[in-house]
């Protein structure tokens, strides 16, 4: 029987490990999370048995072993069509790829000055203006997109790898006290509705290790 395993890292503060985990919660497949607590005397070996490059999240899928959560959410889309992670249009499609891929690789000063950290409300720090620069272009994306989204309030509509790219973002934002538009602030929430984001943020609030930034 086929098991699909998902290798992440704390709930509270891994943002790569979130992305796949919407995405895989969203095809309704059954999988096992493993969770390998980051920042500790024996995490990069932990981590190091499941994925020889060294990083989580992993994904396993019998002998088959997918690192990089943009890899792991393309893989899913495509052994998973009928999830719909993609955009069925090809121009949206394409859009979506160039906003999942602009997060993939960029935003570097938001991330560095506000890093994920779920449980925690720290109002104003991290506001940067590199920091605050990236935001900007983070919430002009999301205008760009539900400007033109129609069936639901996602960036596409429903719900796609774009919104698991940008779901950790959303978390940031209310952890540091960003300022949002009105368009912002509904995306936020409708992210904070979403069943596996909330089943996440419980188990965050529920973890026993601490990392300081």
């Amino acid at each position: 029987m086929r098991e699909l395993v998902l290798t992440i890292g704390n709930k509270n503060y891994s943002s790569w490990s979130l992305r796949p985990y919407l995405a895989l919660a969203a095809t309704g497949a059954p999988f096992r999370e493993e969770v390998i607590p980051l920042s500790r005397p024996d995490s990069k070996a932990a981590i190091l048995a499941v994925n020889p490059a060294g990083k989580v999240p992993v994904l396993r899928d019998g002998d088959l072993v997918i690192w990089d959560s943009l890899a792991i959410c393309e893989y899913l889309a495509e052994q998973f069509p009928a999830a719909g992670l993609w955009p069925a249009d090809a121009a949206e499609r394409a859009r979506a790829r160039a906003i999942s891929a602009e997060m993939h690789s960029g935003f570097a000063a938001l991330r560095e000055n506000m890093p994920m950290d779920i449980r925690a409300r720290k109002p104003g720090r991290g506001h940067t203006p590199a920091a605050l620069a990236d935001a900007a272009r983070v919430l002009a994306i999301w205008r760009g997109c539900r400007a033109r989204a129609q069936g639901g309030p996602f960036l596409f509509g429903r719900f796609s790898i774009a919104d698991a790219m940008y779901a950790p973002v959303t978390t940031r934002f209310v952890t540091y006290g960003v300022e949002l538009d009105e368009v912002g602030r509904a995306y936020v929430d409708a992210v904070a509705a979403l069943p596996a984001m909330q089943a996440w943020v419980a188990a965050a609030a529920q973890e026993p290790w601490t990392i300081e930034y």
